[in-house]
């Protein structure tokens, strides 16, 4: 059980919904979510099938553990090819909406085609139709919301939308669910946004099984003690991932003013003591902390503005609550860009979230162009007359809203950092794997963070691999391989469970097993997950190399190979990727270019390509 058994398929090109059994050999082989979906997109469509063009497929899923009683069993994914880095894109994201599609009794969502005209899709369990959405193409994330709440007069109702940011092909645009919980990463949203999609709507009331009620509760109650007394888990729930401003700071792996310094000297202004701490006019930017469905964490920030900062000190219509910075927003508006005005990074997320797109990708967008413009590579004329200086608080948030209704200099930043700089000849300057732009890491001094971001199959990402404690303890390249390979195979394992991440801090993979096998049908192991997670590493792998990506995109930017850590405890350090990677490739089953054998594929029970 906890499967529902039943995939949901939508051609939006013929506007049909039809329903079909799940294939149950697929579940058990790649689980649920980030595993199953990558399957499924694997034998629907051609890897080389153009990201924005009506091939591509846009599939969300859930988890087999998603919506059960499971701590932090609301996640779901977005994956399809991706527009921003021409792989495979997996964007997780939290809140009600993965543990409503899951109610409702569906799997998996699969959109194909393009629609016409502009729809949304409307799900009352077995109640499915595509709706107009003439209304609501232009309209923000937040206004589609209500104007669909509105339509249905169904509070149950769960929305995942997108913004102009999506309809306009921004190569970040995201899927926001429950107004600021995001699929966010790789350009989901774009994708969707070509389909003619502007929202899913759903409201589930079926619920979910689980195939021993009795044994799971004990696991779950097991799993929740151990959640409950972690020092990493209260943490997260009293300060949210932003304390690990400070950490970064401290150790000098804080990427400043486009990766140019690793430290930035603002932190004090914009890290979790100054979001709880009142201004001189006695504003709190902090309200209260948030949790998803189920979760036992709840690490998410609700924040407001001061109503007299320059941002909003004319536009009551942001005098309101909404979700505030984490540490990715906090460090791709804050360091990166050098800006330290609180209240101008708490609005830059505002605007990510009313338009719909990933902060890291603007943020690591905008330091590029700061760069180029400091250079004298872009001028005035170039950025509608806005001064693209690092420390720029006014230049930050007017980008961000030019950007998320693609008009002037934010049509350019859309095209994420790659395709900017490459624009205007310097591609050196972005930021990025595979075109995706970096976390808040700077791999100089996380030499293990610069492996993983280098061989991550979506690209630049700090959430598929886990090297931080060994980086932390080590700032050498050896050894890092095998640590990065180990926890790539776990959290392909984990994003697949219908989990969260976050939870890995306290839980080791025999939790998921147990939880898993109490839950579902089959023998779930520690061991068995080991290889269903490294079976989904590469079939992304796969996936990446039919759709023309090589060794060659396994690399990092020449400034963290070259130019030296300026500062920090790693100072005069550059990231030794040669190092490592021949040896992750090894311990990969992989040949020299990067290609798994026949003997790895075999193992696997992987098809090689035809």
């Amino acid at each position: 059980m906890t499967w529902q058994r039943k995939v949901l398929r939508v051609n939006l090109t013929a506007g049909t919904c039809n329903t079909e059994p799940l294939n149950m050999d697929w579940a058990q082989a790649y689980l649920g979510e980030r595993g199953l979906a990558t399957k499924y997109l694997w034998e629907g469509m051609n890897p080389d099938t153009d990201a924005m063009g009506p091939g591509n497929m846009l599939i969300f899923a859930t988890g087999p553990l998603t919506g059960t009683m499971a701590s932090t069993s609301g996640r779901f994914a977005v994956v399809t090819k991706g527009p921003l880095t021409n792989a495979i894109a997996c964007s997780n994201s939290g809140g009600k909406f993965g543990a409503s599609l899951k109610f409702a009794g569906y799997d998996l969502l699969i959109l194909e085609g393009k629609s016409p005209t502009p729809v949304y899709l409307h799900i009352v369990d077995d109640e499915v139709s595509l709706l107009a959405a003439d209304d609501l193409w232009g309209k923000t994330v937040w206004e589609t919301d209500a104007a669909i709440q509105q339509k249905h007069q169904d509070p149950q109702l769960k929305i995942a939308a997108i913004g102009v940011a999506g309809e306009q092909g921004v190569r970040y645009a995201c899927v926001v669910n429950d107004l600021h919980r995001a699929a966010g990463r790789s350009g989901v949203g774009a994708v969707m946004g070509s389909k003619n999609l502007k929202a899913v709507a759903v409201h589930g009331t079926k619920g979910v099984g689980v195939d021993d009620m009795p044994r799971f509760m004990n696991v779950v109650k097991k799993t929740w003690k151990k959640l409950e007394e972690d020092p990493g888990r209260k943490q997260l729930t009293e300060l949210g991932t932003n304390a690990m401003i400070d950490t970064m700071q401290a150790f000098g792996g804080l990427p400043t003013r486009n990766f140019q310094q690793v430290q930035f000297e603002g932190t004090d202004n914009i890290n979790p003591e100054a979001m709880e701490t009142p201004n001189a006019r006695g504003h709190t930017n902090l309200i209260t902390n948030k949790a998803c469905f189920g979760c036992t964490i709840a690490c998410g920030r609700i924040a407001h503005i001061d109503q007299n900062h320059f941002t909003i000190v004319n536009r009551k219509e942001y005098w309101h609550a909404s979700g505030g910075l984490e540490y990715e927003t906090a460090y791709a508006f804050g360091p990166v860009c050098g800006v330290d005005d609180i209240d101008a990074l708490t609005f830059a997320g505002f605007l990510m979230n009313e338009h719909g797109m990933d902060p890291i990708s603007f943020g690591v967008t905008l330091a590029a162009a700061m760069e180029l413009y400091e250079k004298g590579i872009i001028t005035d004329t170039d950025t509608d007359g806005v001064k693209l200086n690092f420390g720029n608080a006014e230049a930050l948030t007017v980008m961000a809203e030019k950007t998320g209704k693609a008009e002037g200099f934010g049509r350019e930043l859309g095209l994420g950092a790659k395709r900017l700089c490459e624009k205007y000849g310097h591609p050196e300057l972005a930021m990025v794997v595979k075109g995706q732009e970096f976390a808040g890491y700077d791999s100089r001094a996380l030499p293990g963070m610069g492996l993983g971001y280098a061989t991550s199959n979506r690209g630049a990402c700090h959430l598929k691999h886990d090297v931080f404690t060994e980086d932390m303890q080590d700032q050498s390249a050896a050894g890092k391989a095998e640590p990065c390979k180990t926890s790539q195979d776990a959290i392909a394992t984990i994003d697949s469970t219908g989990l969260c991440l976050f939870t890995s801090g306290s839980w080791d993979l025999s939790d998921y097993a147990e939880q898993l096998d109490a839950a579902c049908e089959g023998h779930w192991t520690t061991e068995r997950l080991e290889q269903t997670g490294e079976r989904i590493w590469n079939l992304e792998r796969q996936f990446n190399l039919e759709a023309g990506l090589s060794k060659a995109d396994d690399t990092l930017p020449p400034r963290l190979l070259n130019e030296p850590a300026p500062s920090g405890t790693a100072k005069g350090r550059v990231c030794e990727l040669d190092t490592m990677l021949s040896e992750y490739y090894a311990l990969r089953g992989w040949d020299s270019n990067g290609i798994p054998t026949e003997q790895t594929l075999q193992r696997l029970n992987l098809q090689p390509p035809a």
